[in-house]
């Protein structure tokens, strides 16, 4: 079974860190694009930024300068740093892994911005 697993998530103030974590197990972690995704409340799931199989990065212009996504392919693990917190930013957070016709994701993360 193919698993995606986030961590990291939380609360945090406006202009603060998180750093979230996606690992990935039960495929072969380097055949796959992968990516973040997040959804608000009463919103559709957005692209937030994405990792191809070669370490070619795209960011929504929303978190353009202030997120970073990496991956690190000895641990099946795709990380997103993110800074520089808006309230906006407050969603669910969902890993993605795309191969050919096939895509799985995670279960999702919560970050909220609040002051």
């Amino acid at each position: 079974q193919v698993q995606l697993v986030e961590s990291g998530g939380g609360s945090v103030q406006p202009g603060g860190s998180l750093r979230l974590s996606c690992v990935v197990s039960g495929t072969i972690f380097s055949w796959y694009d992968m990516g973040w995704y997040r959804q608000a409340p009463g919103k559709q799931r957005v692209l937030v930024a994405v990792i191809g199989r070669g370490g070619s990065t795209n960011y929504a212009d929303s978190v353009k300068g202030r997120f970073t996504i990496s991956r690190v392919n000895a641990t099946s693990a795709v990380l997103l740093q993110m800074g520089s917190l808006k309230p906006e930013d407050t969603a669910v957070y969902y890993c993605n892994a795309r191969w050919l016709n096939i895509a799985y994701w995670g279960q999702g993360t919560q970050v909220t911005v609040s002051s």
